[in-house]
C-alpha cells in the first residue's frame, strides 16, 4: 500500500543556499516511514516491534524553498527479507516534478529484547504493493 504525506518547509529547515537542507530531507524521510508505519500497523505490531535504518540510497533532484510544500510518497514493493526491507520514497513539489527520491532499507526489532526479529508475512502485508 502506498502512503503520502505532505512537508512544507519552514525556516528553520533552510540552509545558506536558500532550499531545504539535506539533513532535513532525511527526516522528513524518517518521519514520512513512521507515519505509514503508525497509520497502517495494527496496535500490538506496533507496541510490540520498532525499526531501525540500516541504509539510505537518495538522489537530489530539485530543491524546495521556505514556505513550499512537498508531498512524500512511500511504497515497499517487495517482501521483505528477514528482518528487513526496502522502502521507496518520493518526494514531488505542487507541479508534480520529483525533488527528491530513493531507498531506505529498514530493520525490525523487538522492542523489549532491542534484538532483530523477522519479519512475518502478517506483519509486511498491510505495507505491500501489488
Amino acid at each position: 500500500m502506498s502512503f503520502s504525506k505532505i512537508f512544507t518547509a519552514a525556516a528553520e529547515d533552510i540552509d545558506e543556499l536558500g532550499h531545504v537542507n539535506n539533513a532535513v530531507w532525511v527526516r522528513w524521510i524518517q518521519d514520512l516511514a513512521v507515519a505509514h508505519w503508525e497509520a497502517v500497523a495494527p496496535d500490538e505490531h506496533r507496541h510490540a516491534f520498532v525499526w531501525v535504518v540500516t541504509r539510505h540510497e537518495i538522489d537530489y533532484r530539485g530543491n524546495l524553498a521556505e514556505g513550499a510544500s512537498a508531498t512524500g510518497n512511500t511504497w515497499v514493493p517487495e517482501p521483505p527479507r528477514g528482518a528487513r526491507f526496502n522502502r521507496h520514497f518520493c518526494f514531488a513539489d505542487s507541479a508534480g516534478r520529483t525533488l527528491v527520491e530513493g531507498i531506505t532499507t529498514w530493520a525490525m526489532l523487538d522492542r523489549a529484547s532491542g534484538r532483530l526479529v523477522r519479519v512475518r508475512p502478517d506483519i509486511a502485508a498491510p505495507f505491500l504493493v501489488g
